[in-house]
């Protein structure tokens, strides 16, 4: 749960949101179940209140605490650690010294004890040791995808040893790895194959929340004028933004004022991306066509999706691609490239188009400019994979 406390006074992308999906999942079901949370003392362990209580002050259906002793003298002023630690603390059942956690699991772990680790935050040497020291104990580990080790241009140096480390660990310790799509279990299958006998690997597509962009707060604050186009995830490499400023830049000098869409870019500023950032900061198309978001509230990005005349995904790589599957749930429009994963996941849905045809890309944006200005019916449908769906599965092999 480590990773889950992390999201206290943010919103939820990407893996923080199927940690969250797991969380609810594991609450709401009738087994017995524990969550393991690394503070800056060491580990705590809480049972199914405590988990609970983590759960609704994250979703803001009750107050943080006020930070203890330790978490003032621990960590700086406006630091979330601070009211993360001290509710785990305060919710704990049990705590241990980074040396005793093999004690504490082995005390209070019922026999077979399922160990499940979503994002690989605190899935090390020391908690896989500590889990096995539980009689019958096994280890659950979702691998999102393999995307450093295939693309290493677009990740840092340090995501590509961890990752390395993470399979090496998952060789050595997992009884089952989970992971989003039939394409991730087969990127996955191929790098630990050199490392020994590869664990079971079990594929259950993620699900789409039916309120996924809902939020408390009823104002929408942004308004873009139409036609427009979204693109929405973290800014970064992979994620070729780039190839959309290109496509932009070119249809500009081409094409009078009156004939261009608007670009809108919504997501936070993610890591190895200088350059794009310098693009995006200099270019003549900013705050004419151009316009980039990089803190909106869900009913914000809810408005933006639904007004968008379509969703631009022109990603290098995937595991699974939520914010396609998201607008393909809302009936938008979705143009991406050609990448097999987003076959596996929405079929025919998408209009797909290689990066290396930016002429075809043009000619699919303007279409959709002309249909939506048309209001022509589109009939696209879509059904998105849901969460009960992955856990029926994921309940069953676990």
């Amino acid at each position: 749960m480590t990773r889950v406390l992390a999201l206290a006074g943010r919103r939820p992308s990407g893996v923080d949101r199927v940690c969250l999906a797991y969380l609810r999942a594991v609450l709401a079901d009738d087994v017995p179940c524990f969550g393991l949370v690394r503070t800056g003392l060491g580990y705590v362990l809480l049972d199914q209140v405590g988990m609970q209580a983590c759960l609704e002050a994250i979703e803001g259906q009750r107050n943080w605490p006020s930070p203890d002793f330790v978490s003032r003298l621990r960590h700086r002023a406006g630091s979330p650690r601070r009211v993360t630690d001290t509710i785990a603390r305060q919710a704990a059942i049990a705590r241990a010294r980074p040396r005793g956690l093999g004690r504490m699991l082995r005390r209070y772990l019922p026999t077979r004890s399922v160990y499940l680790n979503v994002d690989q935050t605190t899935f090390t040497t020391r908690v896989a040791r500590a889990v096995k020291r539980v009689k019958g104990g096994k280890i659950t580990v979702f691998l999102h995808d393999t995307i450093p080790l295939d693309h290493p241009q677009y990740q840092t140096p340090k995501s590509v040893e961890k990752l390395s480390a993470i399979l090496k660990r998952c060789a050595g310790f997992a009884d089952l790895i989970l992971t989003n799509s039939h394409i991730s279990a087969s990127d996955i299958t191929r790098h630990m194959s050199p490392l020994g006998e590869v664990p079971p690997v079990e594929v259950a597509h993620l699900g789409v929340e039916d309120d996924f962009f809902e939020s408390e707060n009823n104002v929408v604050s942004v308004s873009v004028a139409a036609p427009y186009f979204l693109c929405l995830g973290t800014i970064e490499p992979r994620k070729n933004i780039g190839f959309l400023l290109d496509l932009w830049e070119g249809m500009a000098e081409r094409f009078p004022a009156s004939e261009m869409p608007h670009l809108v870019i919504a997501g936070r500023r993610g890591w190895e991306s200088v350059d794009v950032l310098a693009r995006l900061e200099s270019s003549p198309l900013r705050g004419q066509f151009l316009l980039e978001f990089n803190d909106l509230e869900d009913l914000e990005l809810k408005s933006l999706m639904a007004g968008a005349a379509g969703l631009l995904f022109p990603s290098h790589a995937e595991g699974f691609g939520l914010p396609p599957v998201e607008a393909a749930a809302m009936g938008v429009p979705v143009v991406a490239n050609t990448l097999p994963v987003l076959r596996e996941i929405l079929g025919d849905y998408p209009i797909y188009a290689s990066v290396s045809d930016v002429y075809l890309w043009e000619t699919i944006v303007r279409s959709l400019v002309t249909a939506q200005e048309a209001e022509s019916e589109t009939n696209l449908r879509y059904s998105p994979p849901t969460w009960e769906a992955h856990f029926n599965t994921v309940l069953r092999v676990t």
